[in-house]
């Protein structure tokens, strides 16, 4: 399968929302380990047949864990989901100053060995996504917001934001669709961001502690700037970078913040533009623009990046590829050699779509290995995009640990953050202007007012709630062999967060070992999602 095959496959299988990663932890078996009463609501559950359960929430309830503190010293508090129905349950116990053999698998924290900061986690608002949250009353609209960015909430601190319309659109459009105007004297926000999108980011920045990362990209330029005069299909800028096409393609970037930036909305990065290599395939099917490695070099060192120095938004952060990992580090070294062109770069996008295909090893690590400093970050991801698997399943654990899997892949490999694609979507996995539907974290049903949250909502949650901006990945060594996965951070406030999924379909008892605390003695159920929270700085903290 060659490159442009696989890129092909990905964009038409479309992204979904939130991560599948799983939901959280702890079902502990141990005496020293009690269950805690929860400041939050619990799931209201509800089964569509499928391996687990979805919550169902309405303008007057919902589920939540509420706000998260670390334990008092000498203490750890666990929080468990998992495909037998658990939604985030708290559970706390006293940290031992004697092993207890646990199983026989012990996971050693490894604090003095110091891996990358995380940047944060969240989701794409689409217009489909903007569409179906403001199909619901105000009541449920606002529910379903502090469901993701409320201290009640989740946490999510990033959102991506598309640049025009892309293939979760109802209609095909720009912000500069007169032709011939490189001047871009006619470019004006689309309605879909000025009654939709633009109001949901003011409302969930006024939910959110802390400021919002916005992140733009942008699926195809106007039609009259491409080669094929079309947004869809085949077709690339027209010239060449340097060029009038190219360098009004890099203001239409800046018009596009600065308008914005009159909604007193700033977005912290730009990607260089979602997928460039499906601008390539022949007869592809929703919006594109395709651009080579070397292309998007010359484009960033020509145009894009003295665009933005000389703008009134230097600071904001380019990053390249937002494509699959299966372009790395090829991509990044054709791009990143370059000086010209990597003064201006900040980071590398990636999506999840071809995981599969290459390991993360001889991907992301190898491309951090070879340009430490520069980040990674996965900018999309969303189950139900396969043709094998396609679309909406309501209450699929599996999805859930596909997306916890992948997530602690991406950590364990360097990346620093991991953004869902759509917030929401409806029953069908839409809207879609190209019925390529896919799944979500939450589900909107808009006729009875109640929306779902997926058990990829709970897996995102895991690490959107626990991972703050600028927790620092940290060694985790196991005593042999095991079927579990995990990562460990330690935060800024000095707690370790250390998450842990079980795929298998048996019990798996574990103790941590934290030379400067104790040990903590736990059990992953089948099928779960586990963080663990604590300090690090001894019983007398």
């Amino acid at each position: 399968m060659t490159v442009e095959e696989c890129s092909k496959l990905a964009c038409s299988k479309m992204r979904l929302l939130l991560p599948c990663a799983v939901l959280l932890a702890a079902v502990f078996h141990s005496t020293t380990t009690t269950s805690i009463s929860s400041e939050g609501n619990k799931c209201v559950s509800r089964s569509f047949g499928h391996d687990s359960v979805v919550c169902e929430c309405n303008s007057t309830y919902c589920d939540s864990v509420g706000s998260v503190s670390p334990p008092p010293p000498g203490h750890y508090i666990s929080y468990l989901s998992s495909r037998d129905g658990s939604r985030l349950e708290p559970s706390q116990g006293s940290v031992r100053l004697n092993s207890t053999g646990a199983g026989g698998l012990r996971l050693t924290l490894l604090p003095y060995k110091k891996y990358q900061k995380i940047r944060g986690f969240g989701g794409a608002l689409t217009d489909a996504a903007a569409m179906n949250i403001l199909s619901l009353s105000a009541g449920a609209q606002d529910q379903l917001l502090r469901q993701y960015f409320s201290t009640e909430g989740i946490g999510y601190s990033v959102v991506r934001v598309p640049m025009a319309s892309c293939d979760f659109s109802t209609r095909l459009y720009t912000y500069a669709d007169t032709r011939e105007d490189y001047n871009l004297d006619n470019f004006t926000l689309a309605p879909e961001d000025v009654n939709m999108k633009i109001p949901l980011l003011h409302r969930a920045q006024a939910m959110s502690p802390r400021p919002l990362s916005l992140l733009a990209s942008a699926w195809s330029a106007p039609a009259w700037m491409k080669t094929n005069n079309a947004l869809i299909g085949k077709g690339s800028l027209k010239g060449q970078p340097g060029g009038k096409e190219h360098k009004t393609w890099a203001q239409y970037y800046i018009r596009f913040l600065e308008e914005y930036s009159k909604y007193n909305l700033t977005f912290w990065g730009v990607t260089t533009g979602n997928e460039p290599t499906a601008g390539f395939v022949t007869n592809y099917s929703f919006q594109a623009l395709g651009f080579t490695a070397e292309e998007q070099r010359d484009w960033v060192a020509l145009d894009l990046g003295p665009a933005l120095r000389a703008s009134s938004f230097p600071h904001t952060h380019i990053l390249l590829l937002d494509d699959n990992r299966l372009l790395l580090p090829y991509w990044a070294k054709v791009v990143l050699s370059d000086i010209h062109a990597g003064r201006y770069i900040h980071g590398v996008a990636v999506h999840w779509y071809m995981d599969s295909l290459v390991p993360a090893a001889s991907t992301l690590a190898a491309t951090h290995d070879l340009y430490p400093e520069y980040y990674l970050f996965g900018t999309e991801a969303c189950a139900g995009w396969h043709p094998l698997d396609r679309g909406v399943k309501l209450g699929s654990w599996q999805r859930a640990e596909e997306y916890a899997h992948d997530i602690l892949d991406d950590l364990n490999h360097y990346v620093t953050g991991w953004t869902d694609w759509n917030l929401a979507l409806d029953q069908t996995g839409g809207p879609n202007w190209v019925k390529n539907f896919v799944d979500s974290p939450v589900i909107v049903d808009a006729r009875r007012d109640i929306f779902y949250k997926q058990p990829t909502f709970y897996s995102m949650a895991h690490f959107s709630k626990f991972l703050w901006e600028g927790s620092q990945r940290v060694g985790v060594s196991p005593s042999g062999e095991t079927e579990l996965e995990f990562s460990a951070f330690i935060r800024p406030d000095s707690s370790v967060v250390l998450i842990i999924l079980n795929r298998s379909s048996s019990a798996i008892q574990f103790e941590v070992w934290d030379q400067s605390v104790g040990y903590i003695p736990s059990t992953a159920p089948p099928h779960s999602l586990l963080t663990l929270a604590w300090y690090t700085q001894g019983l007398n903290h």
